[in-house]
């Protein structure tokens, strides 16, 4: 091997000399031979003895890449590689281009950018890629102006207890549902300090005052979608006021109740309204269906009235026009006028009679009850 030398004369044995890796002849049951470039024996007799100078071999070695790697330590360590002009130029080509990357900008959907350059404001980026000048010269700031942001209030001890105008305490618990303005994303982030805290504080501060303002049956019960509604629009042009950069979608109340030692009595008393107002609701249906069938009636009556009037007027201006008739034939012939008259009105009336009629040849006794017997006979 090269690292071997084996001088020496033909008959002698070669004697083992240390190649670059140190020494491998004199091991614990080595025959003398030279040794391999890890330090093992070449001779046959390998033993224990073997495996420590392998052990011993493998710590040098570690110990040669530490130094190499601390720049050279201890006496005769080596300095560490230089880069070099070419190393120094890579490295200023990767800085540029990570320096120049910074004025990248992706906004995915639904988003807006606002970008600003040495703090002041320039301009917005819609959805999609653009481009600005690398920071610090520029800056942005990404916002989700389409994604519904939601703030709830009451949840802590003591933001639910409010005075309502009555001086009635009452527990409220409401959430507020808004965006960021996406025509305007700069006004969230230079006109206000901690946007989402603002909007806390606001949205409490507009309730307090309407809450102030209404009764508390109307809080909690039937004017909680009316103070909701209150809120919402008082709240919008307050945030506007301030150049907020929020549009408020909606304010919702969650909970509206007394305060706890009261609540029970309370309770009762909304039952009792309650009570009250689904008996009012059944009176009125009761009435809804007693008093169109009384006027339906009352009309009724009114039509047969009114058909019996326009009756008797009708006979008596007949019996008017059939005496005014009877009357000029009467003047033109009295005689004959009377006997038919007398005719027509002992058809009617004996029309309606039994009559019995006699001969006065017959013999029969007038005063005999001839009708009885005529109806017993039947």
């Amino acid at each position: 091997m090269p690292w071997n030398d084996n001088s020496g004369n033909g008959d002698e044995p070669p004697k083992a000399n240390g190649g670059p890796w140190g020494s491998g002849g004199s091991g614990g049951g080595g025959n003398g031979n030279g040794g391999s470039p890890w330090g093992r024996p070449g001779g046959g007799g390998g033993g224990q003895g073997g495996s420590s100078d392998i052990e011993e071999q493998m710590r040098k070695m570690q110990e040669r890449f530490s130094r190499r790697g601390r720049g050279g330590g201890g006496g005769g360590g080596r300095r560490g590689p230089s880069l070099g002009p070419g190393g120094f130029l890579v490295l200023g080509v990767v800085a540029l281009v990570a320096w120049l990357a910074t004025g990248i900008v992706i906004v995915d959907e639904g988003e807006r950018a606002a970008v600003f350059r040495f703090g002041q404001y320039q301009k917005n980026f819609t959805p999609g890629f653009h481009v600005h000048l690398p920071a610090p010269i520029e800056t942005h700031e990404i916002l989700p102006s389409e994604r519904q942001q939601e703030t709830q209030v009451g949840i802590n001890q003591g933001e639910s207890l409010m005075l309502t105008g009555d001086e009635n305490i009452v527990d409220v618990q409401f959430r507020v549902f808004w965006y960021y303005d996406a025509e305007n994303p700069e006004n969230f982030i230079l006109n206000i300090d901690n946007g989402t805290p603002l909007v806390k504080a606001a949205a409490e501060s507009v309730m307090r005052e309407v809450v102030g303002k209404s009764t508390l049956d109307a809080v909690l019960t039937t004017g909680r979608g009316e103070i909701a509604a209150t809120v919402r629009d008082q709240l919008q042009t307050l945030l506007s006021d301030y150049g907020a950069g929020v549009n408020i979608e909606n304010v919702e109340i969650q909970e509206a109740l007394a305060p706890a030692p009261v609540r029970a009595d309370f309770i009762d008393v909304i039952n009792a309204g309650q009570d009250a107002e689904r008996l009012v609701q059944e009176a009125n249906r009761y009435a809804n269906d007693i008093v169109p069938r009384a006027r339906g009636e009352a009309q009724q009556i009114l039509q047969r009235a009114q058909a019996y009037r326009d009756q008797v007027i009708a006979d008596a201006t007949g019996q008017a026009d059939r005496f005014s008739q009877i009357l000029a034939e009467y003047r033109k012939a009295p005689q004959v006028t009377r006997e038919r008259m007398y005719l027509e009105t002992m058809e009617r009336v004996l029309n309606r009679t039994d009559k019995l009629i006699l001969d006065s040849d017959s013999g029969a006794v007038p005063y005999l009850p001839l009708d009885r017997v005529n109806r017993g006979g039947n």
